[in-house]
């Protein structure tokens, strides 16, 4: 089921995920940046973005963040991958925005895999001034 996030009431299970999900699929970036990180995601990047979350076994496990038609983010759950709950997010946001575009690191194989199956195109690749790595700049027209 997805949802509407809920500020102040959604925030530590998001946080929550994303530090899950980011250890699996960022590990590159090593566990100080990405404990960094989790905080911006709860005072910086949550507020600013419209944010869908995603529900199964009557719990939060993953969500997605728009920015406009920029997704900022897309996490579950590492328990829930393989279930089409990504998917279903994407969707979501498809049928909300139509074209969506956004960033994914090279290295991030995870994400590179599920963006490529559902039809993201690369257009652009880029360093990441934090951090260093290359990322790739994908964008998916409905």
């Amino acid at each position: 089921m997805i949802k509407t996030y809920e500020p102040g009431v959604d925030d530590d299970a998001i946080v929550a995920i994303w530090l899950a999900a980011s250890r699996l699929a960022h590990a590159f970036l090593g566990e100080d940046f990405i404990a960094g990180e989790a905080e911006n995601i709860r005072n910086v990047y949550l507020p600013m973005a419209d944010t869908r979350t995603v529900w199964a076994d009557g719990r939060l496990v993953g969500f997605l963040s728009l920015l406009g038609n920029q997704v900022g983010g897309l996490f579950l759950d590492p328990q829930f991958h393989g279930r089409g709950l990504g998917r279903a997010l994407m969707d979501d946001a498809v049928a909300r925005m139509g074209t969506l575009e956004l960033d994914v690191f090279v290295k991030n194989d995870i994400g590179r895999r599920f963006y490529e199956r559902y039809g993201f195109t690369v257009v652009d690749e880029r360093i990441d001034e934090p951090t260093g790595e290359p990322l790739l700049h994908l964008r998916y027209r409905a």
